[in-house]
């Protein structure tokens, strides 16, 4: 009869004194890596080709082409000269994106495309690491390892075992027994599974009764790889004029470096089916270098996008940041807003004694992208970045802002923040019903400036309902069915007092 042993009961040097697993760290040892792989029975009889499979990697490719948008996909464009056999063959398309969705392969024979057909393809994301390698060999022989001190003499011991199973740990069969907790320095294995591989690969059954040597153009669509516009507006002193400088920040998680590739950046809302979750973990990027005052990128409009081609081939590695200049404005004209925007529950019910509201007042930057202003060309959506000098000359950040698409000849507004000088207080100063659902309120709103030079406040007052002016001690524009809109100047260091009175109906 078998027996079941653990490490306890067994007088081997094999048998683990302290208990302790070390198989999930353990080293593998992949002797014939390359050479002398064998395909299980299964796939011996699945396979409809005798020709040996053909591999191809970087060292094929001619040609490589990106396309990435800004939702986090691309359109990887491969190009590769190879040496194809007549008939029936198996390809193994190696150094493709780790994140390459397989149901947008797209290949083809750019050289006899008629005589070269695809019968089938598979994608191959089970990557060699050594978990998996161990769990490859369950009910098969492995070498296990093990290094000791033997009178100051480092040796090494080597015994064969079955691996029965690795679930909770593993089961190994040495000799005629059973054995559990063992644990090992190490473990040899006599090839790799077929069925593993150790980088991502389009596994493709291929028909060719063309040429033997063909180039060959493959193209898909991969995930995590994106871009984004980041903008750095450094305004004068006078906040009369600004320099605005635009880069390209290109994310590259994809699994795989690309090389010496055209690159070309779509921007615009593109629709997208929802994502299945598929368990990849975002990784920490490292930052590449910036690539700057070389040939840009050019411009065009692309159905209902735009696409910004790079004048140059670039290299973007896997897990990098890179970022490229994409535009340099001067002496671009801005003018400086203070805007303080009213809430819509003022205007539906008296409001309590007391101390007045107060309302803070925001501080924007409104520019326009003009070509005479060295802008002009369609900006895409990003992030943008304020900065100015001190009276010293030293470069401050003074506030971030968020930019959507913006065509040509279309106004920027960026928010940069709160004045810290300029305060807005506000009272209502009447409130009464003068029929059904009918009412007459009067506000009054005081603007302090504290600093040295004068500022014209704009406030929005969000009224609602059907609504006239009755007074108003400052000109106003209606803005909206449901809104007014006041300009308020305030000299330095001085006081504006604005009041009015409408008749609303809800």
């Amino acid at each position: 009869m078998k027996t079941l042993r653990n490490s306890k009961g067994s007088s081997s040097r094999w048998v683990s004194i302290g208990a302790a697993i070390a198989l999930a760290g353990a080293i593998a040892f992949v002797p014939a890596y390359y050479a002398g792989k064998k395909a299980d029975p299964q796939e011996k009889e699945s396979s409809h080709a005798a020709t040996a499979d053909q591999t191809t990697t970087l060292n094929d490719q001619t040609d490589l082409a990106i396309t990435v948008y800004n939702s986090n996909i691309a359109l990887v464009r491969d190009v590769r000269q190879l040496q194809l056999p007549s008939g029936g063959f198996r390809l193994k398309f190696m150094d493709i994106a780790a994140t390459v969705n397989p149901a947008t392969v797209h290949f083809r024979s750019l050289t006899d495309p008629e005589k070269l057909g695809v019968i089938e393809q598979n994608y191959e994301y089970d990557l060699l690491e050594p978990a998996k390698l161990l769990n490859k060999y369950v009910g098969k022989e492995v070498t296990l390892v093990r290094t000791y001190m033997d009178n100051n003499t480092t040796k090494h011991e080597e015994i064969k075992a079955i691996l029965l199973a690795n679930n909770s740990g593993p089961v190994w069969r040495i000799g005629n027994e059973i054995v559990t907790g063992l644990s090992s320095d190490g473990y040899r294995f006599p090839e790799v599974p077929a069925n593993l591989y150790d980088r991502p690969t389009l596994l493709m059954s291929l028909e060719n009764t063309g040429a033997r040597k063909q180039s060959i153009e493959t193209s898909y669509l991969a995930n995590n790889l994106s871009w984004n516009a980041d903008y750095v507006l450094t305004v004068t002193r006078d906040d009369k004029a600004a320099d605005l400088d635009g880069w390209v920040t290109l994310v590259n998680n994809s699994g795989t470096a690309f090389h010496n590739a055209k690159l070309q950046l779509v921007a615009g809302d593109l629709n997208r089916l929802p994502a299945p979750i598929n368990g990849r973990n975002m990784e920490m990027m490292a930052l590449g270098g910036a690539d700057k005052k070389q040939a840009q990128f050019q411009q065009e409009s692309f159905s209902e996008y735009h696409l910004y081609s790079l004048g140059r081939r670039t290299s973007v590695e896997d897990k990098e940041t890179k970022q490229i200049s994409l535009l340099q404005g001067s002496g671009v004209p801005v003018e400086k807003l203070f805007v303080v925007n009213g809430q819509n529950f003022y205007y539906h019910n008296a409001q309590n004694p007391g101390a007045p509201l107060k309302d803070p007042v925001m501080v924007f930057y409104k520019f326009k992208n003009e070509e005479k202003a060295g802008l002009g060309i369609p900006l895409p959506a990003g992030n943008l970045r304020v900065y100015q000098k001190d009276s010293k000359g030293g470069v401050l950040f003074i506030g971030e802002d968020r930019i959507g698409h913006t065509p040509k000849d279309e106004f920027i507004n960026v928010k940069i923040g709160n004045a810290f000088d300029v305060v807005c207080e506000r009272k209502q100063t009447d409130y009464k019903s003068i029929a059904t659902h009918v009412w007459e309120m009067e506000f009054e709103i005081t603007l302090r400036n504290h600093k040295d030079t004068p500022v014209t406040v704009q406030v929005n007052e969000p009224i609602g309902g059907d609504w006239e002016m009755l007074t108003s001690s400052h000109k106003y524009t209606k803005t909206s069915a449901w809104a007014a809109q006041f300009d308020v100047p305030v000299k330095a260091n001085g006081e504006s007092v604005l009041t009015y009175r409408i008749r609303a109906k809800w």
